[in-house]
């Protein structure tokens, strides 16, 4: 078993890495792997020795890590002078969407970042600290989890723009357009817009948009505008009362067997077997 990476079942935890969880990761089975579920980790005391994107690098506390959903790597997590201090996040992308779809345009690149102890990384452990003691409750109150956790990234992003970890140009460029690309998509993936749309308002051709998307998700655009709105299907199976057919349709999907074909077909099980399985785990 990895002692690290379970699969995940609920779809929010966090949990604390010490001292004796680093050595009780050591001495685990902790190959590279891939895992269904979005991950922050937010480093107080000690060393995170990442293995992703086929190189290795081992960054000091405090630092900022957040591994998109399908990544192969290995996490390894190293005491300093008896230290270490970690904050886990588990989500599924389900959980908070329209805020990771964000975050994949800014840690495509890097997966990490140093930050400075200083009253910034104070703020995001208190926050941290409050998700964890909302968590802790008997019955969790999941809003204000979401909540929390988009403040959370808010702050993460803003801290790394001020720090402008991406000095090369064509990089610059490409995360450029595809952090215009996501933004247009939050604006329009609900309407049956074709990926010419896409091209036309970011004024390129379909094969450099798809070559951009390829680059960051290694998935088309046609890809990802599909992935968006069943990503938005199943926060609304979780969130609201909604029917099947009325979510369907508020995603732009005219009939209701297709939308349940195509969401079957994605995630290998239908609307209604989501809800089920989501409201039982949730319970």
């Amino acid at each position: 078993m990895n002692y690290l990476y379970p699969a995940m079942t609920p779809i929010f935890k966090i949990f604390k890495v010490t001292p004796d969880e680093a050595e009780k990761i050591k001495a685990s089975v902790n190959e590279p792997h891939q895992h269904d579920f979005e991950e922050l980790i937010i480093g107080r005391e000690g060393l995170l020795e990442h293995f992703i994107d086929f190189k290795n690098s081992r960054i000091e506390a405090p630092f900022i890590s957040f591994v998109t959903k399908g990544k192969v790597h290995r996490v390894r997590p190293i005491a300093k002078d008896g230290g270490c201090d970690w904050w886990v996040i588990r989500f599924r992308t389900e959980f908070i969407p329209e805020t990771v779809f964000q975050l994949y345009s800014s840690f495509h690149e890097d997966a990490h970042f140093r930050m400075q102890p200083d009253e910034c990384f104070d703020r995001l452990d208190s926050i941290c600290g409050m998700i964890y003691g909302e968590w802790q409750q008997e019955a969790p109150d999941l809003a204000v989890i979401r909540q929390l956790l988009s403040a959370l990234f808010t702050m993460i992003e803003s801290e790394r723009r001020k720090m402008s970890l991406e000095n090369d140009e064509v990089k610059k460029r490409i995360s450029g357009a595809f952090r215009n690309f996501l933004r247009l998509l939050e604006d329009h993936y609900k309407e049956s817009k074709g990926v010419n749309f896409y091209a036309e308002q970011l004024f390129m051709t379909v094969r450099n948009l798809n070559l951009i998307c390829q680059t960051i998700l290694q998935q088309s655009v046609s890809e990802i505008i599909e992935t968006r709105k069943l990503t938005e299907a199943k926060n609304l199976l979780i969130t609201t009362d909604l029917t099947v057919a009325e979510i369907g349709y508020e995603l732009g999907f005219k009939e209701k067997t297709y939308f349940t074909h195509v969401f079957r077909k994605k995630s290998g099980i239908t609307p209604t077997e989501f809800r089920r399985e989501m409201s039982r785990l949730t319970s």
